[in-house]
């Protein structure tokens, strides 16, 4: 990896301002005016007893991967994953998912496709597919899109809050890039080769190691081992351990970095606060929780204790800071 970003790649730069879709995101927000239920990861309604929680996403251009290599088995998959893994997140356990799936022209093929990898994806997750929606748009899609809503339960004692000062931090590996960030690994991966090329050091193309269905996260004992907030680690990188509260996060052991991070910075001559600022680099999900208990949690997962929560703003990783 490397600090020199003069000619290198930026997300905003491949065409993702990160700063500019939070802007937009919060005119929307605001011109809707309602806080009922907002949540930094899923939206809750109290529904008497319980709450009822919503979370919905994409797969973002991830998609031009898959019609780049002619292979949309995975893809949905991914759609699942970044809905589900957002409502544990929360605090709550994904029940059921519906889909929405926009063409420019229907194929069978495709839709086969896209079918399997929904069907696996609930079976990882372990949610009901209840349904969807299929739309042919000529005039407004180009190829397909593909998102969907996934919806889960937990009583309130359930539902994640802040982390505290003085939390451990257990990270939880990765699968690799999984759904965000793919349009600066497209621009990398492409910019002196392509998708087709052999991946350094595997059996796997270059659009096979991107294509890597994100991690489902469901069935972690979060709650047996007193967890106080948790983190999905998506769409601003590790910008994301700010949503468990107005702390510091200093990651002092980071997880094993795949390799396909080191191929995207290696071929884009992305700079490491770029990387960390976008990709999930190999820790999926983050779990704070009280030391003992974060040991404990790490014991009964493939997590690792990375790092504490501490007074003050921002996120560190080895000296490398994030504000």
């Amino acid at each position: 990896m490397t600090d020199d970003a003069d000619e290198g790649l930026t997300y905003a730069g491949a065409g993702v301002d990160i700063g500019a879709s939070e802007a937009a995101t919060a005119a929307l927000v605001g011109a809707v005016d309602d806080e009922d239920g907002e949540g930094d990861y899923a939206g809750l309604i109290d529904i008497g007893g319980q709450y009822l929680a919503l979370a919905t996403d994409g797969v973002g251009t991830k998609l031009l991967v898959a019609e780049a290599v002619d292979d949309y088995s995975t893809v949905g998959i991914d759609c699942i994953a970044m809905n589900a893994n957002d409502l544990v997140a929360a605090g709550v356990e994904p029940v059921a998912f519906v889909d929405y799936l926009a063409v420019d022209e229907p194929d069978e093929g495709t839709a086969a496709e896209l079918g399997a990898g929904l069907a696996t994806g609930a079976e990882r997750a372990d949610v009901a597919l209840v349904g969807g929606e299929t739309a042919v748009m000529p005039e407004v899609i180009r190829g397909l899109d593909i998102a969907g809503t996934c919806a889960g339960l937990a009583d309130e004692s359930d539902l994640f809050a802040e982390a505290e000062v003085g939390d451990a931090l257990v990270g939880i590996p990765s699968s690799g890039i999984h759904s965000n960030g793919l349009t600066l690994a497209r621009e990398a991966a492409t910019r002196a080769g392509s998708y087709d090329d052999p991946f350094p050091d595997s059996e796997k193309t270059v659009g096979e190691v991107l294509l890597e269905p994100t991690r489902i996260y469901t069935g972690l004992p979060l709650h047996a081992h007193d967890t106080h907030a948790a983190a999905h680690v998506t769409g601003g990188g590790w910008t994301n351990l700010e949503r468990m509260g107005p702390h510091r996060y200093e990651i002092t052991d980071p997880l094993p970095i795949p390799s396909v991070f080191e191929f995207v910075a290696d071929q884009g001559g992305v700079a490491d606060e770029e990387l960390y600022r976008t990709f999930n680099m190999g820790m999926g999900f983050v779990a704070a929780l009280a030391p003992d208990d974060a040991a404990a949690l790490a014991d009964a997962t493939d997590g690792e204790v990375v790092g504490r929560v501490t007074e003050g703003t921002g996120v560190a990783i080895n000296g490398l800071e994030l504000d």
